[in-house]
């Protein structure tokens, strides 16, 4: 088991910065890839970022490319995402997800656990 805790979430305004945090306990962090998702009522989940298990690889969304940053930190069991120049469309709530595997893609399915979920709202 793996159990997943996003927090870092609030209310901005369009151009502020939030970085998101996903504390991981359970089985090895290590060893997984991670990734961050996010909803906005009434839409689909979507994805934003992954990062495999070394932090040597990641990948964006284009929505997000050039503004936001995962990084993750296997000392404390944590991924981040660094979130720069938010809009108001980035307004949703974001889950960290985990993949038993070292290297994940963009899809829901490759992801075997989920947090609950942070909110982010940016106004303009």
């Amino acid at each position: 088991q793996v159990q997943l805790v996003e927090s870092g979430g609030g209310s901005v305004q369009a151009g502020d910065s939030l970085r998101l945090s996903c504390a991981a306990s359970g089985r090895t962090f290590s060893r997984y890839a991670m990734g961050w998702f996010r909803q906005d009522p009434g839409k689909e989940r979507e994805f934003v970022a992954t990062i495999n298990w070394s932090g040597g690889y990641t990948y964006y969304a284009d929505s997000v490319k050039g503004r936001f940053t995962i990084s993750r930190d296997n000392a404390k069991n944590t991924v981040y995402l660094q979130m720069n120049s938010l809009k108001p469309e980035d307004t949703a709530v974001y889950y960290c997800a985990a993949a038993l595997t070292v290297v994940a893609g963009t899809a829901e399915n490759e992801y075997g656990y989920w947090g609950q979920g942070t909110q982010v709202t940016c106004s303009s």
